[in-house]
């Protein structure tokens, strides 16, 4: 892998990974569209995958550190309570409904986790992904034109989240959209707009630390090599700024009520790689 390619990766993965259009799916079409006709020569390193994945980590955090910190604190003084015996209640602490919220919303992926082997092997079928996209589109356009909800962390219920995490692991297949498909969601439940799009990325970071933990034994197994590096090492930079820059951005276009206006352009991809699969006859 070169440092070009590994460039081109990190900026698909920090742009499609936050913008709801599917990082997995541009990923896999670049993979079995441009890849296999020799346009690209794409690398599946584990521990590039991974590295990845740190990056726009990294940008959530980067973005949401007031409450990353207000969470991590919350954590602190669950455990002092614990040790008191004063218990778990919320007791009007938004923090620890927060943490309540997300823990909900990230059990059904623990569903997910058997038919694992089963998703991955949707990323070699080009027509799958491109109906995928075509439906993250539709998600979309329905959702940007739903009432304007209210909810927020004080007044969302633990159904808002299950359904908000039963999204999420719908969106485990390629080409339907994460942050798209729990956005979504979470505007369906009746969601604030600007709070579905915190609730989506804070969620990011258990799920995608998770995703992250699986692949370490697939690294650990496979080795490092140590000449990649540079290369990975940009492609890290360029998906961390991009990422950061493109939560930014969705949150900006939210705010103006303008979420829909990524529907055409997954329609776009959808119809168009679908289009490419059948000419391409693969």
């Amino acid at each position: 892998m070169t440092i070009v390619y590994a460039a081109l990766l990190g900026l698909v993965q920090g742009v499609a990974e936050f913008l709801p259009i599917s990082s997995s799916g541009h990923l896999a079409l670049l993979e079995n569209i441009l890849g296999g006709t020799g346009l690209l020569e794409l690398d599946n390193s584990a521990l590039f995958n991974i590295m990845l994945h740190l990056a726009t980590l990294v940008a959530v955090v980067a973005v949401y550190w007031r409450d990353v910190c207000a969470i991590l604190l919350e954590v602190g003084r669950m455990g002092g309570d614990l040790v008191h015996g004063r218990g778990l209640a919320v007791n009007g602490r938004p923090a620890r409904k927060m943490i309540y919220m997300l823990i909900v919303a990230t059990l059904p992926l623990f569903i997910i986790v058997p038919f694992n082997d089963a998703i991955e092997s949707l990323n070699e079928i080009p027509w799958f992904i491109g109906a995928a996209l075509i439906l993250t589109g539709t998600l979309l356009f329905i959702s940007d034109r739903l009432p304007r909800g209210d909810k927020n962390v004080k007044t969302m219920t633990t159904v808002d989240a299950l359904v908000i995490g039963l999204a999420q692991g719908l969106a485990t297949m390629p080409g339907l959209s994460r942050s798209g498909t729990t956005i979504a969601a979470g505007m369906g439940r009746g969601l604030k707009r600007s709070f579905a799009v915190r609730f989506s990325f804070l969620m990011s970071l258990l799920s995608v630390s998770g995703a992250v933990l699986l692949q370490v034994f697939d690294v650990v197994g496979e080795g490092i090599d140590t000449v990649l590096l540079p290369a990975y090492g940009v492609g890290m930079l360029v998906a961390g700024i991009t990422g950061y820059l493109s939560i930014r951005l969705l949150q900006a276009i939210v705010r103006k009520g303008r979420f829909g206006g990524f529907a055409y352009y997954c329609w776009f991809v959808g119809v168009v790689s679908i289009a490419v699969w059948l000419w391409l006859g693969k």
